[in-house]
């Protein structure tokens, strides 16, 4: 799948300013830290995720570096092949991806993946699709609304995520 161009920084030849870069990060943070409590419960003594997450808003700040960003998200990949359980695997995955927004803008619906399949992996028996629907839903109602469509339409087009859904 090629890239879509929406999500390529306009210094690399693509569509996407600086500001609307940020704002992506900030909302793939969000995003990663609603589930991070699921690998919070699996490894309290593991804070690469939530190292991840600090350093997505960091860059979205301009306080940290690409190469930096990209560190904390090698680092929270780590964290999740070591995690106990599918729930934090996922969880920590969100994590990694909010971060490497910094590196490739569309690693930000990487936690939309990540964190519905976070919810539904942690469900009670019978409810995992509504957990996942309902992890999409607040995922969205934080959207800003400058990236909004943007996103929303870069979901249902396929164009970064493929055809997934929740």
């Amino acid at each position: 799948m090629a890239r879509d161009p929406r999500f390529v920084a306009i210094h690399r030849g693509g569509l996407l300013d600086l500001t609307r870069h940020h704002l992506l990060a900030e909302w793939a943070a969000a995003c990663a830290e609603h589930v991070l409590p699921l690998f919070a419960q699996s490894a309290p003594e593991d804070d690469r995720p939530q190292r991840a997450i600090e350093a997505a808003r960091a860059w979205s700040r301009g306080e940290i570096s690409v190469g930096a960003a990209r560190e904390a998200a090698i680092q929270a990949h780590a964290a999740a092949r070591e995690a106990a359980n599918l729930a934090a695997t996922a969880a920590a995955r969100a994590a990694g991806h909010a971060v490497a927004t910094a590196h490739m803008a569309d690693h930000a619906l990487g936690p939309v993946y990540y964190a519905a399949k976070a919810v539904k992996a942690a469900a009670a028996p019978g409810t995992a699709e509504a957990a996942a629907a309902a992890e999409c839903q607040w995922q969205r109602a934080h959207l800003p609304a400058p990236i909004r469509d943007l996103v929303e339409s870069a979901l249902a087009e396929g164009t970064v995520l493929g055809k997934w859904r929740p």
